[in-house]
């Protein structure tokens, strides 16, 4: 049994130094393995960069857009109803959308064959603003599993 009375209160989290703001510092912290914080930094930046070179846009907003796009609407939850389990469509809380959006873009940019990270994360952000990418891929097959599942969304809970 749970000793805490009330809401928890969600982490402050310091917006980053260069664009000032909290998602990318979210992004920045996502990004980071073992604490090294400065190496994830150099990597996003870079990533910036290289998407200056290649596009000519605004990396900010190719940033925003990409993980805009990758962010997903439903998900499904599994739900064991009378020895059967369900798959049944629930949306996704703003908190979720975003985290599942931040963790989809990294994990496909680990994925792919470019040399060098900065480069990986650079080519995914420009595919996911495009609406192509692995992560834009992964969103789809969620939302098309809710959508065939769409007969259960009453055993939402």
């Amino acid at each position: 049994m749970s000793r805490r009375r009330g809401k928890v209160e969600p982490r402050k989290i310091t917006p980053d130094p260069v664009y000032n703001d909290v998602q990318v510092a979210k992004f920045i912290n996502c990004l980071m393995l073992s604490g090294e914080k400065s190496v994830a930094e150099r990597l996003f930046y870079d990533a910036l960069e290289i998407i200056q070179k290649k596009t000519g846009n605004d990396p900010y907003t190719t940033f925003r857009e990409a993980l805009e796009n990758a962010k997903p609407q439903v998900e499904v939850k599994s739900r064991r109803v009378g020895g059967v389990t369900y798959q049944v469509p629930i949306e996704v809380r703003p908190e979720r959308r975003l985290a599942l959006g931040i963790r989809w873009l990294i994990r496909y940019s680990r994925d792919r064959n470019e040399k060098g990270m900065a480069s990986k994360l650079a080519a995914e952000f420009i595919e996911a603003q495009k609406g192509t990418g692995s992560a834009i891929k992964k969103k789809e097959d969620i939302r098309k599993m809710a959508e065939a599942n769409k007969a259960f969304s009453h055993y939402r809970w």
